[in-house]
């Protein structure tokens, strides 16, 4: 065989490889995760979704249950914009009510976005909103708030809004970009994650916490934090922000 016909059966093979490779890593690629689902092994754990990424079903406006209101579910996600007129802005909360249990989610927020989340709010028309009594994991856009808001740390993505600075730094992904938080509340203690990082430590009820409250903007409001049962909520602030993945674990 003549050398040149070699090399052409060389080039030949190679560039199948070549192109199969292509193909593999373009059209392919990695496995997507599927998102809003359990695995068969969180579902034996006792997970629970929270939100089915198609409806909101099991989810409605704080102290207004039959309120149409402006979040909805797209494209796999719990989310609600500034812009959108076709129902009335405000806070959602669970059907439910939780008391121990450890609970995770997926959140992402619009450039200069500010959310939270709420645990144990009281659900009643006798409060002015969820957050005069449910104590909140901050939702933030760190980079782009003015400066100054975000008070030593007290107002800053993961913080535990307005009563205590991150326990371990941690900066969220920027605006636009996927963060994964995790609330865990054990006979009123409370932990909170971002990202895989701790940022706080709270005992709900203690001499430390009623410090925390007493000198804070919360202390205005004679029900904060009383109870250690209730609702979770999502808030509905400034710009928009988006949810998925959103699951719960009692822990009995």
């Amino acid at each position: 065989m003549k050398s040149s016909s070699l090399f052409k059966i060389v080039g030949l093979v190679v560039a199948f490889f070549v192109f199969i490779y292509f193909i593999i890593t373009n059209f392919l690629g990695e496995a997507v995760p599927e998102q809003n689902t359990l695995s068969a092994e969180e579902q034996s754990a006792g997970w629970v979704l929270l939100f089915d990424g198609e409806t909101t079903n099991g989810w409605h406006m704080f102290s207004k249950p039959t309120m149409k209101h402006a979040w909805k579910a797209i494209n796999g996600e719990l989310t609600t914009s500034t812009n959108d007129t076709s129902g009335t802005h405000g806070d959602i909360v669970t059907d439910g009510v939780y008391e121990n249990y450890e609970l995770v989610f997926d959140w992402k927020i619009a450039r200069e976005g500010n959310s939270g989340v709420f645990i144990n709010v009281q659900d009643d028309t006798s409060y002015i909103a969820t957050w005069a009594t449910g104590p909140e994991y901050q939702l933030l856009d760190n980079p782009n708030m003015q400066p100054g808001y975000l008070d030593g740390g007290k107002k800053g993505a993961g913080a535990l809004y307005g009563l205590a600075p991150l326990a371990n730094p941690v900066e969220p992904k920027p605006a636009g970009e996927w963060n994964i938080s995790r609330i865990m509340q054990v006979n009123g203690k409370i932990n909170f994650w971002l990202n895989g990082v701790m940022t706080s430590e709270e005992q709900i009820g203690s001499d430390r916490w009623k410090g925390l409250v007493a000198n804070s903007k919360a202390s205005v409001f004679p029900d904060f934090s009383k109870a250690t049962i209730g609702h979770i909520g999502l808030q509905d602030w400034a710009k928009g922000v988006s949810f998925r993945n959103i699951k719960i674990r009692i822990i009995q």
